[in-house]
């Protein structure tokens, strides 16, 4: 028996609402897609470069993990995402410093044909603008004072450099470059004793540039090391 036509178009309407496209359609507009969210927060390195500013500020001792996270408006599992604890944190926040000191110190020392004297004064301030760069970092590895494994570790690293600009000193008084009046250990420390007071006044705004100051630092040293 021939279906009425009213019938033979809910059959159709019907057929239509179950169809893939009409339901995959049906769903869009009733539900459209959201797009998927990354994880709240800092990545790595955006994480590390600012706890390390905290730390500076607030000292790392007196610093917990709930402050870091209070300071960065995360909270703390959002930087045990990164860091198992305080301590690689700090490691971290180091290294950086320790890692590009070392490079550059490392580098200038290993030039070829040049003299001593000219070697140490390039490596001199390769020093200056490294601690700009990494400003915090280096400010943080000269305050640690041993109190933890992490800390003598850098201790160490710093004696390492040390030793490296000890031993660009001895050639270049040795080859006639600087005065011999003053033992190399002597003439290190005072180097670098006026390299890190940068530490004590430098800030991102300071309205010289680091290259400025770098020649600044090596000029005003070497005028008076000279021989």
């Amino acid at each position: 028996m021939p279906e009425s036509s009213s019938s033979a178009s809910d059959s159709l309407a019907e057929a239509a609402a179950q169809s893939p496209r009409s339901a995959e359609s049906t769903s869009s507009t009733a539900a459209p897609k959201r797009s998927r969210r990354g994880r709240p927060g800092y990545d790595r390195e955006t994480l590390i470069n600012r706890a390390t500013e905290v730390f500076v500020s607030r000292g790392y001792d007196g610093t917990s993990m709930d402050t870091v996270a209070r300071e960065l408006g995360i909270t703390k599992s959002a930087i045990y995402h990164h860091v198992k604890s305080k301590e690689e944190l700090l490691r971290l926040a180091i290294n950086r410093g320790i890692d590009a000191l070392d490079s550059a110190v490392e580098a200038e020392s290993h030039r070829t044909g040049i003299t001593a004297l000219e070697r140490l004064r390039l490596a001199v301030r390769a020093s200056v603008l490294i601690l700009i760069e990494y400003h915090h970092s280096v400010t943080l590895l000269l305050r640690v004072r041993g109190n933890s494994a992490i800390e003598l570790e850098a201790l160490d690293a710093r004696r390492a450099i040390d030793e490296k600009i000890r031993s660009l000193v001895s050639a270049a008084i040795d080859e006639g470059g600087l005065r011999s009046d003053f033992s190399p250990g002597l003439i290190t420390r005072l180097l670098f004793g006026m390299v890190n007071s940068i530490t004590e006044w430098y800030r991102s705004s300071y309205p010289i540039d680091p290259d400025t100051i770098a020649e600044a630092v090596t000029t005003m040293a070497f005028q008076g090391l000279e021989a």
